[in-house]
């Protein structure tokens, strides 16, 4: 089982093998977490999109005999509308979570090529850093707040 508290950089700045290889195996553990949540929101999402889609087509079935009636199921269609439209939320958070992915596997990448050394296939491969610092602008899903792409 992993250290749940990764050692200190000792002063001379060098990382002992054992502390890198703990540590990136911290960093890897995190990045699988990730990509298992990504997995979760994924799944989540589709399923909320599918029921969405099939309550808006019965919603709009029942509509259709009230032809040009105000009627209540109308407030009920605008809803599920906006329900599907905050579903964006999936999306930014999916880009957040592959972006963190790609930073934390870049650092466990630079960790075990500094500590380890090249080996006898030459020096390791290192993911590269996302060219942006961050994906997504938006912190909140406000009413209102939803930009469509």
């Amino acid at each position: 089982m992993l250290d749940p508290i990764p050692p200190a950089l000792p002063a001379d700045g060098r990382w002992p093998l054992v502390a890198a290889a703990d540590l990136q195996d911290h960093l890897m553990v995190a990045s699988n977490d990730l990509e298992r949540l990504q997995r979760l929101l994924d799944d989540a999402a589709q399923a909320l999109l599918g029921h969405f889609t099939h309550a808006t087509q019965r919603v709009d079935g029942a509509l259709a005999a009230f032809d040009g009636e105000a009627h209540p199921m109308h407030d009920v269609r605008a809803a599920l509308g906006n329900a599907i439209t905050a579903l964006q939320f999936q999306d930014m958070a999916s880009q957040l979570i592959a972006h963190t992915s790609r930073r934390l596997r870049n650092c466990a990448d630079r960790l075990a090529r500094d500590a380890m050394g090249a080996d006898d296939e030459g020096e390791a491969l290192v993911e590269p850093l996302p060219l942006r610092p961050n994906p997504v602008t938006q912190d909140e899903m406000d009413a209102g707040s939803v930009e469509l792409f």
